[in-house]
């Protein structure tokens, strides 16, 4: 996250947080299918758990099913070159390749989001064109329903640099404070916070995945206990959280950062490496 995203979101200093909190998954919502009405089939099931300042987590499958962001595809591959805004990494493996790229919606993850997973087949399933939005009218239209403040994450499941194993994320948020930005306060022995900011929304949406996991067609969860996170629909979303490309010290995979500084160099005029080889070998350059 970036200076001028802090900003824009200005958060206030947070108060302690709570002693405890509740994640509750919400059963009875089937399979969902493009044009399936969420505010009407996820307000039903949540209609006796929800209260005030509690926060809806939504998968963002379901998000997508319902707004018809389901492609009939004969190759995977292809869509997510599609979907593809930026290739960051690549490895082969034996069943093909494996593509970490930046999408269209700015998120860094394998395969540009683009799931083959719990869909019919021959389709793949895109993320939701606009995560943000989508929770701004799911969290709109829920409290303008049950008649008080409540706020609404929008999750997927992702991958990590430097650790194995995946976990979920906040990709929309609406109604919350998705950061706690703690630089400028002071710790217990009295010395400045400089770089703390506590991603609460990736926080929570984590904590939501042990309820909801990948089988249990169990799509959202109601968290209680969080109150004190709850902000204006109008508050910035999920997106303010992705980190800006002037402070991104991991932009390219080692292959692909390799290959870019050899072309940047050969471009500036220096020897290709059949000419080192053939100077290191006693030959003249070719």
């Amino acid at each position: 996250m970036n200076q001028n995203n802090l900003e824009r979101i200005g958060t206030p200093k947070p108060a302690d947080p709570p002693q405890r909190f509740a994640v509750v998954g919400i059963d009875g919502i089937g399979e969902v299918v493009a044009g399936d009405d969420l505010l009407v089939l996820v307000g039903n099931a949540i209609e006796d758990e929800i209260s005030a300042g509690d926060i809806v987590v939504v998968t963002s499958k379901i998000v997508s099913k319902a707004e018809g962001r389901s492609l009939h595809a004969d190759s995977r591959e292809d869509a997510i070159t599609a979907e593809t805004v930026r290739l960051v990494a690549s490895k082969p493996h034996p069943g093909g390749v494996t593509r970490i790229v930046q999408n269209k919606l700015g998120l860094v993850l394998a395969a540009a989001g683009v799931d083959a997973s719990n869909t019919p087949d021959g389709t793949v399933l895109l993320l939701p064109e606009d995560p943000d939005a989508s929770a701004q009218a799911l969290c709109a239209g829920w409290r303008q329903r049950f008649g008080f403040d409540l706020a609404v994450l929008i999750t997927d499941t992702l991958g990590r640099p430097w650790r194995l194993g995946q976990t979920d994320q906040a990709i929309g948020a609406a109604g919350m404070a998705v950061a706690h930005d703690l630089r400028g306060t002071r710790d217990h022995f009295d010395r400045p916070m400089d770089a703390t900011i506590t991603a609460v929304a990736d926080e929570i949406a984590g904590a939501a995945n042990l309820v909801l996991g990948k089988t249990s067609r169990r799509p959202v969860a109601v968290v209680h206990g969080l109150g004190h996170l709850i902000r204006p629909i109008q508050e910035p979303g999920a997106r303010t959280l992705i980190r800006s490309a002037e402070d991104d010290l991991f932009r390219l995979g080692s292959a692909e950062a390799h290959l870019e500084g050899f072309q940047e160099g050969f471009a500036a005029g220096q020897r290709s490496p059949v000419e080192s080889s053939s100077i290191t070998d006693g030959g003249a350059p070719a």
